[in-house]
């Protein structure tokens, strides 16, 4: 599945600037008194660059210049200056931020006098700011944040009230992808209530607050799906499904939402701020044809018509201002399926299109099951798709023309699978990234490898590794 999980284990649906003038006073300290986890940077994780790179995920942000005052830094600046986390409000552990504000408390009473006052005016006035940056009025403050690496939005909300709510109401990424300024971030788990980011542009590892559900989800089956600025993991409590829902906007877990037919194994992907699940199974283990749109910007779920053919552990991807899910297990006897379907979001009708699904190395034995495999691993760069095969450790690209699958190049060398589990081959704004890495004796690595179609043949850059325990289970990329 596109945004789906990775795993070692047969499925079973019965069984995831410098601002520093202005910038002095942060908002993660309220937030760390509040108990929140801070979306920390890893500091354990190799930034490695193999080959100097340009922006390659689609966003316009290099050379954005901040301007307050008398203080200026270009993004890169800024990240380099400031080290922190991300767009979340709480960008240091509470410790640090408690010594932080020690140092402050400190720096200010040792100021002159004049300086002091200084200082507690602007404190004073901080919330009281309504127009963003004064000298250039609200709109072209907003526009130029827009601009902005969104890494520096959670810098930005600690100014005052009126930039926190800017950031938190969500405005911000709304105008960005109306303008089509996107970045990608990979969102990924190796750990069962773990979720990690790895920042590709910055080649910056940052943690997620830890989820806290009950036991029974913790061992579920588990998808997961980035759309909008939310992050859904979907799995089971006991009887029931259940989706845990992850806010870039608040930096916070939440539970309680479902889909008008709850499922697993589906089919999924997202374009901007909506995604389509398709098929999977029901609680009692039925193969499903049925369909469903959800709208992060509303919050809801809508039933589309249903798949000419049930179908489980499928993968989805949009291509052409289309949904295509691809490949799966379907039928009375659970066989594996080669074919697609393609959903028209404007006449909301499925077209099958037989041998769209890649080869699966398998596919000919009889003792091997064929849920034993992982889903195929597809992703779509500027309309074309894309598939990993594990096996012959290739790249392959579709020929929409001929209707036929083509060998390009090879895979990362070390990136290691078992049937596919434990490899996560996603999209990542105009580049393929493959997410995994060697394992021996039950230690590795995990590296993110990445590479731009548009620049010739597979030649993969080492944009980061970092030591694991584990396998990646479940993987997703959210472009806001």
């Amino acid at each position: 599945m596109l945004e789906d999980r990775t795993c070692l284990v047969q499925r079973d649906c019965r069984t995831e600037s410098n601002w520093t003038g202005c910038m002095s006073y942060h908002i993660d300290r309220i937030d760390a008194q509040n108990g929140k986890r801070p979306l920390e940077n890893d500091e354990e994780g190799e930034n490695v660059q193999c080959k100097l790179q340009k922006q390659s995920d689609g966003s316009d942000l290099e050379g954005v210049v901040f301007s307050v005052g008398n203080s200026s830094a270009s993004a890169d600046e800024q990240a380099d200056n400031q080290g922190r986390a991300g767009e979340n409000f709480d960008s240091a552990s509470a410790d640090e931020q408690a010594d932080n504000q020690g140092h402050a408390e400190d720096d200010s009473a040792a100021a002159p006098p004049d300086e002091q006052v200084g200082n507690q005016h602007q404190a004073g006035d901080n919330g009281d700011i309504s127009t963003l940056i004064p000298a250039i009025g609200r709109d072209n403050s907003v526009s130029s944040l827009i601009r902005a690496s969104r890494s520096d939005y959670g810098t930005v909300a600690s100014l005052n009230s009126e930039f926190r709510s800017l950031v938190r109401s969500g405005e911000l990424y709304r105008l960005r992808r109306q303008m089509g300024v996107v970045e990608h971030w990979v969102y990924f788990s190796c750990q069962l209530l773990e979720w990690e980011v790895f920042d590709p542009t910055r080649r910056r590892w940052m943690h997620l607050p830890t989820m806290n559900p009950n036991e029974c989800f913790v061992f579920s089956d588990k998808e997961s799906l980035a759309v909008g600025t939310e992050l859904l993991v979907f799995g089971k409590e006991v009887l029931a499904h259940v989706i845990y829902r992850y806010s870039l906007l608040t930096n916070t877990w939440t539970s309680g939402m479902q889909m008008n037919a709850p499922r697993c194994l589906f089919g999924s992907a997202s374009r901007g701020e909506i995604a389509i699940l398709a098929g999977g199974c029901d609680s009692r283990g039925k193969i499903l044809n049925s369909a469903e749109l959800y709208n992060s910007e509303q919050g809801t779920w809508r039933t589309l018509a249903s798949m000419n053919q049930p179908r489980k552990m499928c993968s989805g991807v949009f291509m052409d201002g289309k949904f295509y899910v691809i490949g799966g297990v379907g039928g009375a006897e659970s066989k594996l399926m080669t074919c697609a379907e393609e959903y028209d979001l404007t006449t909301g009708k499925w077209t099958e299109i037989p041998n769209m699904s890649p080869v699966r190395p398998n596919a000919t034995r009889n003792d091997i099951p064929v849920t034993s495999e992982a889903p195929p691993l597809v992703a779509v760069v500027n309309n074309q798709l894309y598939a990993a095969d594990y096996a012959a450790m290739e790249v392959r690209k579709y020929d929409k023309q001929n209707k036929v699958w083509v060998s390009i190049g090879r895979l990362p060398e070390r990136a290691a699978s078992m049937n596919g589990w434990g490899l996560a081959f996603r999209a990542c704004g105009n580049r393929l990234i493959v997410v995994g890495g060697p394992r021996v004796m039950g230690e590795g690595y995990i590296e993110v490898n990445s590479w731009v179609p548009s620049e010739g043949p597979p030649e993969w850059t080492l944009l980061g590794r970092k030591r694991s325990g584990s396998f990646v289970y479940n993987c997703a990329v959210m472009g806001c």
